[in-house]
């Protein structure tokens, strides 16, 4: 089975998140795509991170209606900072019938080059990489792995979202109605 790894912090997950995985996992030859909630990336400060469960949680409620989607808490039992290479490597030896392939932006690949043991990914996985405006690429993009696509996309942020609920402004339609309900009913991101 072909299954995409589609990583991040989902601080909370919004509906550019679900859209991009609604897309690899019916608009490509994957079968599925596993959303991997992140504990911590080893690129970005931890201050504004949510608890782990309770992201995961946001996770779960905003696709559970849909069954190409997967919420996964791998990273919670492996090692901190998560690596990405650490993670493909646990999860291929744990699933051996499955075809993993990475998804990300082209702001990733861009800097694909900085993360831990980035050839290995290169010459052992496929990358599936959705393009964004106003981003470079850069060289890996044209590697053999790489495959790109024009995935729609929505100019929205998690942080901005964080912000809007700090300000006591509404995040209707930047999120599912689950995942609003939720949050609305919520302490999260308020303080």
């Amino acid at each position: 089975m072909k299954t995409g790894l589609f990583f991040g912090s989902f601080n909370p997950i919004h509906v550019g998140h679900l859209i991009i995985a609604n897309f690899m996992a019916n608009q490509t030859d994957l079968d599925e795509v596993w959303i991997v909630v992140t504990p911590q990336n080893p690129l970005k400060e931890r201050k504004s991170l949510a608890n782990d469960y309770d992201r995961l949680h946001l996770v779960r409620i905003a696709i559970e209606d849909n069954p190409t989607l997967k919420a996964s808490k791998i990273e919670f039992e492996l090692p901190k900072p998560s690596y990405t290479i650490d993670t493909l490597a646990h999860l291929s030896e744990r699933h051996p019938d499955r075809d993993f392939v990475l998804i990300m932006g082209s702001d990733n690949i861009g800097s694909l080059h900085k993360w831990k043991n980035y050839e290995k990914i290169l010459s052992d996985y496929s990358i599936y990489v959705y393009r964004r405006p106003n981003y470079e690429e850069g060289d890996l993009a044209e590697h053999s792995s790489v495959r790109l696509f024009e995935a729609p996309l929505m100019n929205i942020s998690a942080s901005y979202i964080r912000k809007c609920i700090k300000e006591g402004h509404s995040i209707k339609y930047l999120v599912s109605p689950e995942v609003y309900e939720y949050l609305d009913g919520s302490s999260m991101y308020k303080t």
